[in-house]
């Protein structure tokens, strides 16, 4: 069990990364609806492509905009409703800047998405207010005036409020019992809640009222984002500042859901790579079965998610745990910004008479003891833990389960931008705009950047459902239930199936998901114990994006706990095809299958190697004034996108 550590204190080094982070930090249905639902209740509406078995669509659940504090958004003033006009294929305002500070540029997504969440941040939407806004209460107290010195100073100074255990509101901005923040927040919220309402169409394109909750305690991530089922929410978010830790956070959305009839939510942790051991369940529990069999019961219903990938790297793997066995899998390493034994020239700075000055030192990347919580995995630095990525932390989970009877990592897979321009599902690798501040051209992408940006970034993934039709309803039901997945950008489709008895051609049926539903169950779902059989088969499917590339390799990641509780894990190559194939489908028997063992099956779908962002910006640049990292080999020039199903559990008898 994790228990609360006492608070580390935070200098102004630790602070102002903190806040560098903050900084740096589906294709559409064409048929119109006879008649455009009610927002409110905008389920199961009878859209005329509704399909009971399922209609891949794909989105971005995790985009900033100019609500956001740390949003480079905020230069080109683009809102939440820019947002939703840009994943519906229209162009938005963006960089360049004029010298008068005015977005002369546009940029426009490829294709449109099917669905989209905008998750602001929750905190500081009533201290952003009362800053900005002339002859509000608070807006020329010296705090205030602070924080619009400049962009970096005001972050610096929010910053703080977020990097502590217990944390606090500005009594100089909100009072001394935060109220006045509080009354500040309804209005953004407001709008924030008007723009997902007006921008949704049922059956066309389905906007969710969303926020992000972000908590970075000791300068590691324990961020996530909160879902609305539909325009039924509080009165104001439930921040970090309000609740420190998950079982809160879910606590106090229960409460504040009570006073608006119909709520329904769930949340989806992120950036798990950067935890340092803060996504371990149990966080500030008492240590007793009871307490950790309700924790696990509540988060099984509330956070049936994880984010695997987005513009901060890759959570779904790391290689060298000491604690897992299994054979390195080099695809751990795509666009992975914590490897061990990396040391990081982490970059810190202070505020001297106004002006900023930087200093460099190593910070090495370990293993955590156990029942460490690390610090620095915000600035790619630190520990890290066997819940930090989502291989072993579901090895984790089923351990847990062992000992409590009840799971408390049962995490489904999709993946997100976390995009901080207000441009959800602008992913294209040869068309990349950027995501946070300091990447707005390809001379500011290709630096290092202050935290895991720039040149240690990338363009981020996308979201898919396995929805009945294009609603909020439904496609909060396929996350609900687990059916989904995730794609480093292109729009690959994949499904997993498990059973007992599947037939040996049933790829090559017309009621092949028909029958595998009847026969079987979906990813997400948990394979029931057989009495007779010895081992489960597994249908592995999957198909390109259509204006991709072919896929190449199909492969099932198995991980399991022995009889000695050690925890493995095992990539399994399904199919492979040097020269590639436009979808794949293979019927697979687990013939190594324990069934005295726990375990989890999830399918990966990969691409061949293709160019990586950077080499584009590099050729934009003229030879002569390249920076180094085009052609010293310090990035690999290539790489090989792929997508994720969600997995099956099985629970040892």
């Amino acid at each position: 069990m994790r228990e609360e550590q006492k608070e580390i204190p935070m200098n102004p080094y630790t602070l102002l990364m903190l806040v560098v982070f903050l900084l740096v930090s589906c294709e559409p249905t064409t048929e119109e609806p006879s008649e455009k639902p009610a927002t409110n209740s905008d389920y199961d509406v009878g859209c005329t492509n509704r399909d009971p078995n399922g209609v891949a669509l794909f989105g971005d659940v995790h985009v900033h905009t100019s609500y956001s504090f740390d949003a480079a958004a905020n230069s080109f003033n683009a809102t939440p409703t820019d947002a939703h006009l840009y994943a519906k294929g229209k162009p938005i305002k963006f960089f360049p800047l004029d010298d008068a500070g005015i977005p002369v540029g546009t940029t426009q997504i490829d294709r449109p998405l099917d669905f989209l969440a905008v998750t602001d941040h929750g905190e500081f939407l009533g201290e952003r207010r009362l800053c900005r806004t002339p002859g509000s209460p608070s807006y020329d107290t010296e705090f205030c005036a602070g924080t619009r010195v400049s962009e970096r100073q005001g972050m610096m100074m929010m910053a703080q409020l977020i990097t502590s255990d217990r944390p606090s509101r500005e009594p100089a901005i909100c009072g001394d019992d935060g109220q006045l923040c509080r009354e500040y927040a309804k209005s953004p919220w407001q709008d924030i809640q008007a723009a997902a309402n007006d921008a949704n169409d049922p059956c066309n394109f389905t906007a969710f009222i969303a926020y992000e909750y972000t908590g970075t305690p000791n300068t590691s991530n324990y961020h996530r984002n909160v879902i609305f089922r539909d325009a039924n929410v509080p009165e104001l978010p439930v921040s970090y500042v309000d609740a420190p830790v998950d079982s809160k956070l879910w606590s106090g959305l229960n409460a504040t859901c009570l006073e608006a009839e119909g709520c329904d939510y769930l949340t989806i942790p992120h950036n798990t790579n950067l935890a340092n051991g803060r996504m371990a369940p149990y966080m500030g529990l008492e240590d007793t079965i009871v307490a950790k069999r309700e924790y696990a019961k509540i988060r099984q219903k509330r956070e049936p998610i994880m984010e695997i990938f987005q513009h901060k790297g890759g959570s779904e793997c790391i290689n060298g745990l000491s604690t897992v066995l299994g054979a390195p899998d080099e695809l751990c390493n795509q666009e992975a910004v914590r490897t061990f034994g990396d040391i990081k020239k982490v970059t810190q700075g202070t505020m001297i008479d106004g002006e900023l000055v930087t200093s460099h030192r190593p910070i090495t990347t370990t293993e955590c003891e156990a029942g460490e919580l690390g610090a620095y995995g915000m600035l790619g630095g630190g520990c890290v833990d066997e819940s930090d990525f989502q291989r072993s932390a579901l090895l984790v989970g089923l351990k847990e389960e062992l000992s409590t009877g009840v799971n408390p990592i049962k995490l489904g897979i999709i993946a997100a931008t976390d995009t901080h321009s207000a441009n959800p599902g602008g992913i294209k690798e040869s068309d990349w705009a950027g995501a946070v501040s300091g990447e707005s051209n390809p001379q500011e992408r290709l630096q290092k950047g202050l935290l895991t940006s720039g040149i240690d970034g990338n363009p981020g993934g996308l979201a898919g459902v396995w929805a009945s039709e294009n609603t909020r309803g439904a496609i909060f039901d396929a996350m609900l239930r687990r059916e989904v997945f995730g794609t480093s950008g292109p729009r690959i489709k994949v499904r997993l199936f498990a059973g007992w008895d599947f037939d040996a051609n049933l790829c090559d049926s017309p009621s092949m998901i028909d029958n595998a539903y009847r026969d079987g169950v979906p990813m997400g779902a948990d394979l029931e114990a057989s009495a007779s059989l010895a081992s489960p088969t597994i249908l592995a499917w999957a198909t390109q994006d259509p204006m991709g590339q072919k896929l190449q390799s199909l492969q099932l990641i198995k991980g399991w706990i022995d009889d000695q509780g050690q925890m493995h894990n095992e990539v399994v190559s399904l199919a492979e095809d040097a020269s590639g194939q436009g979808s794949f489908c293979v019927i697979y028997q687990d013939r190594q299958f324990d069934p005295g063992q726990s375990a989890y099956y999830y399918l990966r779908a990969v691409e061949p190697e293709t160019p990586r962002w950077h080499t584009y910006d590099c050729a934009r640049i003229t030879a002569a004034e390249r920076p180094e990292v085009c052609s010293n080999g310090t990035y690999s020039e290539t790489i090989r996108e792929m997508a994720w199903s969600s997995p099956i559990w099985y629970k040892s008898r």
